[in-house]
């Protein structure tokens, strides 16, 4: 094993990397040798990426929030408050879509800038925050709303359908073009810039970087902003996706996101992160969700599923940095 970890290519892409595509292609072979029709390979591709669009961008942003060695668990309903409020701003007071695509990524903005202020500033606990922060998510779309659903424009409508050409044109796969850029962006920002460093360095020792003269507070207070960011770039898929949105719900999401996160390589005390193995975690955890869909088993099962697959990456990652030190 050691001497497969130092071959050239498979350093340069990282073992882990490379099992998880390879079970990433297992699991579409065994859906598809199981289940043959109930799994048709085209549809299945869709309906995977159509969850992998707001799901990733979840995703990469939390990445963001565990690099510091902190959580956020209200990206899921954060994303609903985004969606449902900027969606009743356009539908109810004539908001037009550009903007309200706009007001939806500054809600999300908002919601991170709050919660790494909390953090950061304050030094309220990150899961205290997260909850509380879920809480105010839920309760301020339900009340804006009046707690009813708002349905954004469908891609019929002359005027504002134009949105939903972000997750796909002419039968192209346009979202998941944007989402792999925007993976990319994350990716050199936190590999290849001071913030991302220093994130990064937050999570491994804070106190030693703090010690060196590093604002440690800006920059932990960063993380938490670009979460909130693409949480209502996440947002906007969903709805271009989905369409329709109901108050109350999103936490079933949290879960998803941080097991694609911390499956993809993240470690959950901070200073180690993938970007890479966060896009494959994602599209593992689309696909399952999918085969999941045509077993026949329900949302219940779903989240028992997904709730293992947290704890065995999370032990997974704990193991592996007791046999390091």
């Amino acid at each position: 094993m050691e001497k497969l970890k130092q071959n050239p290519i498979i350093k340069k892409l990282g073992l882990n990397r490379i099992l998880l595509v390879g079970i990433l292609i297992l699991m579409f072979v065994v859906f598809k040798v199981v289940l043959g029709d109930k799994f048709p390979v085209g549809d299945s591709i869709r309906s995977t990426l159509n969850y992998v669009y707001f799901l990733g961008f979840l995703s990469l942003g939390v990445t963001f929030v565990i690099a510091t060695g902190g959580i956020d668990f209200s990206i899921g309903p954060v994303m609903f408050c985004c969606a449902l409020v900027s969606g009743y701003c356009m539908t109810s007071y004539g908001v037009p879509c550009a903007a309200a695509m706009v007001l939806c990524v500054l809600i999300g903005l908002c919601f991170g800038t709050f919660n790494g202020w909390l953090v950061s500033y304050m030094s309220v606990p990150p899961f205290i925050v997260s909850m509380a922060s879920m809480n105010i998510a839920k309760g301020l779309a339900s009340v804006f709303t009046k707690t009813q659903s708002v349905s954004w424009p469908m891609g019929s409508d002359p005027e504002n359908g134009w949105f939903r050409n972000i997750v796909s044109y002419n039968d192209f796969p346009v979202g998941i073009v944007i989402f792999l850029a925007v993976a990319v962006i994350c990716g050199i920002i936190l590999y290849r810039t001071k913030p991302g460093r220093y994130i990064l360095c937050l999570g491994s020792n804070s106190e030693a970087v703090r010690l060196s003269g590093v604002n440690t507070r800006k920059w932990r207070m960063l993380s938490y902003m670009i979460c909130g960011t693409l949480v209502g770039i996440a947002a906007l898929f969903f709805v271009a996706t989905y369409t329709t949105v109901q108050p109350g719900y999103g936490d079933q999401y949290n879960n998803e996101a941080i097991a694609g996160c911390v499956m993809g390589g993240t470690s959950m005390v901070g200073g180690l992160a993938s970007i890479g193995g966060t896009v494959i975690g994602v599209f593992i955890i689309s696909l399952l969700q999918q085969g999941i869909m045509a077993f026949g088993l329900g949302k219940g099962q779903q989240m028992i599923i997904t709730g293992i697959i947290v704890i065995v990456a999370v032990y997974a990652d704990v193991s592996a940095r007791r046999r390091k030190n």
